[in-house]
């Protein structure tokens, strides 16, 4: 047996946050005077850093006042999360209570929430004890570039064929083949399960058995 790394996201695969997401960016684009985005367009968006997803959101807005929307949505999803909590996934938290049982597999995370913000999430649902390694936009580039998941697998000493990235968003499957992980799609976030490949868990029920196959193939 080799040591396994298991990356999740956060928004949209561990926690349903698009609430906490859409009503930020309304009251952001609000104090500008603009009106705000589509929810489908916003949607698109999540996982990426936050001044990626204003770039994508508003790329003929001057540079100066998207730097102002990115302050704006920090302060109104801080102001938010400080009065709720954005609940877990259905199936989440069993699905992580019964990684951390194999002492095989590493659990991390790779965000585009804040450090704050992730560890604020992690604490309100007693999940920190979880995971291994939490690598988060305030250190690395936004997905999809690879430096995130290169750094769980340098933190983690797992190497890239026995890792598998789980996530919602086009962004994360992108990020995982250009890390040369292997990759789960959920269909519960926040992308067409059609943007995320062949492997799409359509509950945290089917992870073990997804998992499971994928060591198979990536040999013992």
């Amino acid at each position: 047996m080799r040591l396994r790394l298991v990356v999740f996201d956060v928004d949209g695969t561990l926690v349903d946050s698009q609430a906490h997401i859409c009503a930020a960016m309304a009251r952001a684009f609000g104090e500008l005077g603009v009106a705000p985005p589509p929810r489908a367009k916003v949607l698109e968006i999540v996982g990426l850093s936050l001044p990626e997803a204003m770039a994508r959101l508003v790329p003929e807005m001057p540079p100066a006042d998207r730097a102002r929307l990115v302050v704006g949505y920090k302060a109104a999803f801080a102001a938010l999360r400080a009065k709720t909590c954005s609940p877990l996934s259905p199936g989440a938290q069993a699905a992580l209570a019964a990684l951390v049982r194999d002492p095989w597999v590493l659990p991390g995370v790779a965000t585009g929430k804040s450090r704050r913000g992730l560890e604020e999430v992690l604490a309100a649902h007693d999940l920190r004890r979880h995971f291994i390694t939490l690598q988060v936009a305030d250190d690395h580039p936004s997905k999809p570039h690879p430096s995130m998941l290169e750094a769980c697998l340098r933190e983690t000493g797992v190497a890239a064929h026995d890792a598998v990235m789980i996530g919602d968003t086009s962004h994360d499957m992108q990020m995982a083949q250009a890390a040369g992980l292997h990759w789960l799609g959920v269909g519960w976030g926040y992308h067409p399960a059609s943007e995320l490949g062949p492997g799409v868990l359509e509950d945290f029920a089917q992870l073990p058995h997804a998992l499971a196959a994928i060591w198979e193939t990536a040999g013992a």
